[in-house]
C-alpha cells in the first residue's frame, strides 16, 4: 500500500523559513517525478514545484522562484521543499505528490497518482 507522509509546516512570520518533507512508502518511486502543490481557502489546488526522477531538473511556479527549493533523496523515497522569504500569500495547505507515470513531468494535478495528507503553512504579516 502506497503511503506519503508529510512533515514540517506550521506558523511563521513573513520573511521566515519553513521546510516540508514527504516520505513515500509501499514501493520504489526512483523513476517518478515528485512534486508539491498547495491549496489556499476557496482556491484551486495549484502547482508549486516538481523535480524529475534523477533530481537534475526542477520546475517552479513563478511566484516562488528564487524563494523555494525542491530536492529529493531517491534512496529514501523522500522529497523536500525548503521555503525561504515566506509571504502571507504563501499561506495554504501544502501537498506532496508523485506522478502517475515513470519519467513524465507535469504541472497538472490530475497527472499525479499519489498524494500526501497535506500540511498547513501559515505566514503572518
Amino acid at each position: 500500500q502506497v503511503q506519503l507522509v508529510q512533515s514540517g509546516g506550521g506558523l511563521v512570520q513573513a520573511g521566515g523559513s519553513l521546510n516540508l518533507s514527504c516520505a513515500a512508502s509501499g514501493r520504489n518511486f526512483g523513476s517518478y517525478a515528485m512534486g508539491w502543490f498547495r491549496q489556499a481557502p476557496g482556491k484551486e489546488r495549484e502547482f508549486v514545484s516538481d523535480i524529475n526522477w534523477t533530481g537534475s531538473s526542477t520546475n517552479y511556479v513563478d511566484s516562488v522562484k528564487g524563494r523555494f527549493t525542491i530536492s529529493r533523496d531517491s534512496a529514501k523515497n523522500m522529497v523536500h521543499l525548503q521555503m525561504n522569504s515566506l509571504k502571507p500569500e504563501d499561506t495554504a495547505v501544502y501537498y506532496c505528490a508523485i506522478h502517475r507515470r515513470p519519467g513524465s513531468r507535469s504541472r497538472d494535478k490530475d497527472e499525479y497518482a499519489y498524494w500526501g495528507q497535506g500540511t498547513q503553512v501559515t505566514v503572518s504579516s
